[in-house]
């Protein structure tokens, strides 16, 4: 047998269990490890009051990251501004838990968990008001954490498809643009048409899933473009492998261990679903952060296809001039 073959056999023997243990890591981890870290929480309500109930929840082990507001109307607008993901508010009544499920089902949840916990040790009930609350289509928010995979998969399956079809250049920037926006278009009518799952401007959704899935495209066909198929492989992986488990589609990046979650923010599946949740359910609030994010995947994508085409273009239109030369020189 071949060298080259043994060689090619033992890199199948070694590679796929790397991979599998890597996947495996990457997914199991997160979920593993899900519990509040810094979880942006408000406190309204009389200062004396607020001072005991703050020292309690620090109490927590560095669960809350505390924002003081003066009184129930300001914690409800932060709370909509998606600046907290909910609020104590200290009442002559007792205590009100406002939150919001359509930040997260399971971060609205385990608020009331842990807020009932503490009010029912002092002999006190707790009133829970959901502000903005999550679909009745989706109320656990299962859908919408259940559309990053396909996302991801269709990003990088219009980025392969571009570069093994051999589109370069300008061509491939323009095929690259219309099947994120066919993309977009359909996700919109199944999510938010169809299945009614997604709440918000169907046009702001449409654009938001298509900006999602051309930075995927972007990045694949970008680094393919200057790598070879290569690039479609690691940039498929740090998608698949990265983007998708730390993206806190079905909790918060909050809920996740450090760095995931913080990482998950910076690569399009994160960013995709918490834009998403921005613009369908709280009227765009805080979307500006994984806009722009998703922007500059995007850009650099498709600037790298340009570049790639570029250089495989003088690159071939250098090699008949060599030619001539070798050849006038041998004459």
């Amino acid at each position: 047998m071949p060298s080259t073959t043994h060689h090619r056999l033992i890199a199948v023997i070694v590679l796929v269990p790397a991979l599998a243990a890597l996947a495996l890591w990457a997914f199991t981890w997160p979920a593993a490890r899900t519990a509040p870290r810094d979880l942006p929480l408000g406190v309204a309500g009389p200062p004396a009051a607020t001072a005991q109930l703050e020292k309690r929840l620090e109490g927590h082990g560095g669960a809350f990251e505390i924002h003081r507001y003066a009184d129930e109307a300001a914690a409800r607008g932060a709370v909509e501004d998606r600046t907290v993901y909910g609020a104590v508010v200290v009442t002559p009544r007792g205590p009100e838990l406002l939150t919001a499920s359509a930040a997260g089902p399971a971060v609205a949840q385990f608020l009331q968990q842990a807020v009932a916990r503490q009010a029912s040790a002092e002999g006190a009930q707790v009133k829970t008001v959901d502000v903005v609350a999550a679909p009745a289509g989706d109320p656990r928010g299962a859908a919408l954490g259940a559309a990053v995979l396909p996302l991801a998969l269709a990003g990088i399956a219009a980025g392969a498809v571009v570069t093994l079809l051999g589109l370069r250049g300008v061509r491939a920037v323009i095929a690259l643009l219309g099947a994120a926006a066919l993309v977009g278009v359909v996700a919109a009518g199944i999510a938010h048409s169809r299945l009614g799952v997604l709440t918000g401007d169907w046009w702001a959704e449409a654009a938001a899933l298509g900006l999602s899935a051309l930075a995927v495209s972007g990045a694949v066909a970008g680094l393919a473009a200057l790598l070879g198929t290569a690039g479609i492989g690691i940039a498929g992986a740090v998608v698949m492998f990265l983007g998708n488990p730390f993206s806190g589609a079905a909790t918060a990046p909050e809920m996740l261990p450090e760095p995931a979650g913080a990482i998950g923010q910076w690569l399009p599946p994160g960013a995709g679903a918490t834009l998403l949740r921005s613009v369908s359910y709280f009227d765009g609030a805080a979307a500006t952060g994984p806009a722009l994010t998703l922007a500059w995947w995007a850009a650099l994508g498709l600037g790298a296809v340009l570049l790639g085409g570029s250089l495989r273009a003088r690159k071939a239109g250098g090699a008949p001039t060599a030619d001539r030369r070798e050849l006038a020189t041998v004459g």
